[in-house]
């Protein structure tokens, strides 16, 4: 998407960091035998597949159009998404969750605890090195905008998942071992169940808030409010143009598809005025590159 952020290379950040945590964790899993770092282990791989499935889903949305998809594949990726949303939401907090509800109810000291503080120290420091290259490419295409407003307002679907995934990764990596040091100091195994139910709960919400967002791309939803704004402003600048009566986008995943109703300043001669709708077109295209389709219609009652 022009002025967006690249997503492919937030992606293969939070994969590799991913990836370097689940190695981590598997190496403290062989040294201390403990079960408990064998399942974050898994938690680990997990989250690397969500990352596999929006490279998956960027791919299939750079499908070109077919007979049966005249308009493409390119909300696939809100598909793929959505689905690593949800995952999010099960793998992610609702088994955290009940990891923590176990603690409470079945508590058992920690083993290791400086083995578990190692691996998430270096969790923490490669969950950031992830969020930083996100951040980078979020703050390409979110301008002056806050970062709640561009999370709300955004249409690359696959970035806002990855913001939100490591966005949960790093608070909830910071929360375990503020609860590990804590269950440590005082001897109270409480303190870890509390600090997994916390991360439970942070997971579930990021998860929740992701899902809302995608599910409205799904539906489908127009350009973002400052493109659409952007787009709207070319048009009445346009010398061919003497009023836009209305103008209709639809977001289809990097690529977008504009319907335009307006009156032209040539009303007489039908070659002249197709000939006006096409310069208009080719310029609207060559400002605008996500434009992939676009639809003129001239109000002759306007006249």
């Amino acid at each position: 998407m022009a002025g967006g952020g690249d997503s492919t290379r937030a992606i293969l950040f939070a994969l590799g960091a991913n990836f370097a945590i689940a190695v981590a964790k598997g190496v403290a899993a062989f040294f201390t035998g403990s079960s408990a770092m064998l399942a974050e282990t898994v938690h680990s791989l997990a989250d690397c597949g969500n990352q596999l499935l929006l490279l998956l889903g960027l791919r299939q949305a750079s499908k070109p159009p077919s007979p049966d998809y005249p308009l493409g594949y390119g909300k696939a990726i809100y598909f793929w998404s959505f689905l690593v949303a949800v995952m999010l939401f099960t793998v992610g907090g609702m088994f955290s969750l009940y990891e923590g509800i176990h603690k409470l109810q079945n508590p058992e000291p920690i083993k290791h605890w400086y083995w578990a503080a190692g691996v998430l120290t270096f969790g923490i420091v490669a969950e950031a090195v992830s969020m930083r290259a996100c951040l980078f490419e979020v703050n390409k295409a979110r301008g002056d905008r806050s970062l709640w407003q561009w999370f709300r307002e955004s249409r690359q679907a696959e970035l806002v998942v990855i913001f939100g995934e490591d966005l949960a990764a790093l608070f909830g990596l910071v929360f375990a071992l503020i609860a590990v040091l804590l269950a440590a100091v005082t001897g109270n195994p409480l303190w870890d169940a509390i600090g997994t139910i916390t991360i439970g709960a942070l997971l579930i919400v990021v998860a929740v808030f992701v899902a809302i967002e995608v599910k409205a791309m799904l539906i489908g939803q127009s350009v973002d409010p400052a493109r659409q704004k952007q787009i709207r402003e070319f048009l009445d600048a346009r010398p061919e143009i003497a009023r836009v009566i209305s103008l209709i986008t639809l977001q289809l995943g990097n690529e977008v598809l504009v319907s335009v109703q307006a009156q032209m300043r040539e009303e007489h001669s039908v070659l002249a005025l197709t000939d006006q709708i096409n310069t208009v077109e080719r310029a609207l295209k060559q400002s605008f590159p996500e434009v992939r389709w676009s639809f003129f219609e001239p109000d002759h009652k306007a006249a």
